[in-house]
C-alpha cells in the first residue's frame, strides 16, 4: 500500500501566516502538522508516499526531504494549481499504479493515528473506505448520508442543506477502482474535481464503499481557532522535561518542556507548555496550552493559549492570549500618546464624554 499526501493549497483561512509559509508546516506543539500525518502513515506500515505540492513546493521539499526521517520514501508530484482532491488522484495515476493507497490531507490531524483503520482495510479490502465524524456545522465539509443499515448512499461537498451531520475526515483508503471514477467526473460548481463526486460515482456503479465513524479527536487545521485547539490537544499529552536552563528565581508547574539551549529567567511557566531550543523567557509568565518555538524572546510579558513561531520576540506588552504569532515577528508596546477626543459636531448637538 502506498500513500498520497496532499500538501498543496493556498491556506487562505490561515492568512497572513500562509502568505509566507505552507499551511501544512505551521507547527502545533512545535512540530509541523504535516509531520504528524507522515508519522501516522509510517506507523501504519506504509513505506512509500507521493506528496502533492503546489506553490509552496520548495518549502515542503526542504522540510520533508526524501522522507527518510519519517521512515518513508517520498516522491513529489507537482500540481499546477489546486483543482480538487480528486484532481490530485488523477495526476498521481502513474505514481500510484495499481496499488491500493491511503490518501491523507496534510493539514488534517487525527489523535491516535490510523494504524487500526489501515489494518482493517488491508483485511477486508472494500473498493473505498471513508472516515466520518459528527460535526456541529456540516456546511463547510463533505457530508455523507447513510441508510438505516449504515451503508453510504450519498455524498455532497459543502451542501447548502446537509442531509446529516457526518463530515468526511481527510483520510481515505482506495483500491485502484478509484482511478476510473476520477476520470469519469467533471468539475463542480467550484471548478474543482471533488472526491465526493468520485465516491458517489463508485456508489452509483455498485462499488463497495464503506464508512467508519471515528470517535477520536480530529481537526482540519484550516483556521487559527482550529490550530490553537489542536495545539491544546497535543500539549495535554506532554511529558514534563527540563533540558534547558531554569534559574532559581523561576517556577515551573505541571507538564512543562524546556528544550536544550532554552533559558528561563525570573519567570513562571504553568503547563502544559513547551519552550523551544534557543528561546529565552525573562521576567514573564507563560501559561497553559502555549507553545513557543525555537530562538524566540519573551520578556516582561504574559502569554497563554497561544502559538509563537520561531525567531519572534514579545517584549513588555502585558498579556497576550488566544493568539497565533508568525515567524520573525516583533511585538512591542505602542508609543505613549496624549489622550484626546477629536470631534466634528453639528449645531444643537449633545455629547457625553467619559473622562
Amino acid at each position: 500500500m502506498k500513500a498520497l499526501v496532499l500538501s498543496g493549497g493556498a491556506g487562505t483561512r490561515l492568512r497572513p501566516i500562509t502568505h509566507t509559509s505552507a499551511k501544512q508546516l505551521v507547527p502545533v506543539a512545535n512540530k509541523a502538522v504535516l509531520f504528524y500525518g507522515l508519522e501516522s502513515l509510517a506507523a501504519a506500515g506504509v513505506t512509500e508516499a507521493g506528496v502533492i505540492v503546489g506553490d509552496t513546493a520548495d518549502e515542503i521539499r526542504a522540510a520533508v526531504g526524501d522522507g527518510s526521517r519519517f521512515g518513508l520514501d517520498v516522491t513529489y508530484i507537482p500540481q499546477e494549481r489546486p483543482l480538487g482532491i480528486a484532481h490530485a488522484v488523477l495526476i498521481a495515476r502513474d505514481y500510484l499504479g495499481d496499488d491500493d493507497f491511503v490518501m491523507y490531507l496534510g493539514d488534517n490531524f487525527i489523535v491516535g493515528g490510523i494504524t487500526d483503520l489501515v489494518d482493517a482495510f488491508r483485511r477486508t479490502r472494500p473498493d473505498a473506505q471513508i472516515l466520518l465524524t459528527r460535526v456541529a456545522d456540516p456546511h463547510a465539509f463533505g457530508v455523507a448520508e447513510l441508510d438505516a443499515a449504515g451503508q453510504v448512499v450519498g455524498l455532497e461537498e459543502k451542501p447548502e442543506q446537509p442531509k446529516s451531520d457526518l463530515a468526511l475526515v481527510g483520510v481515505y483508503l482506495f483500491t485502484p477502482v478509484i482511478h476510473e471514477a476520477v476520470r469519469a467526473i467533471g468539475p463542480s460548481r467550484r471548478g474543482e474535481l471533488e472526491i465526493t463526486h468520485a465516491l458517489q460515482h463508485l456508489i452509483d456503479s455498485g462499488a463497495d464503499v464503506r464508512s467508519t465513524i471515528i470517535k477520536g479527536y480530529w481537526k482540519d487545521t484550516g483556521n487559527v481557532g482550529d490550530m490553537l485547539e489542536v495545539n491544546r490537544t497535543v500539549l495535554e499529552h506532554l511529558d514534563r522535561r527540563i533540558d534547558g536552563e531554569v534559574d532559581e528565581a523561576s517556577e515551573t508547574v505541571g507538564r512543562v518542556v524546556v528544550e536544550a539551549g532554552a533559558r528561563v529567567v525570573n519567570s513562571r511557566l504553568v503547563g502544559p507548555v513547551v519552550i523551544g531550543a534557543g528561546t529565552e523567557v525573562r521576567d514573564s509568565y507563560v501559561g497553559p496550552f502555549t507553545s513557543v518555538a525555537e530562538n524566540c524572546r519573551i520578556t516582561d510579558s504574559e502569554l497563554e493559549f497561544s502559538i509563537v513561531l520561531r525567531d519572534s520576540s514579545i517584549d513588555g506588552v502585558g498579556r497576550i492570549e488566544n493568539s497565533l504569532i508568525g515567524r520573525h515577528v516583533e511585538v512591542t508596546p505602542a508609543p505613549a500618546v496624549p489622550s484626546a477626543h477629536r470631534l466634528v459636531l453639528g449645531d444643537h448637538s449633545k455629547v457625553q464624554i467619559h473622562t
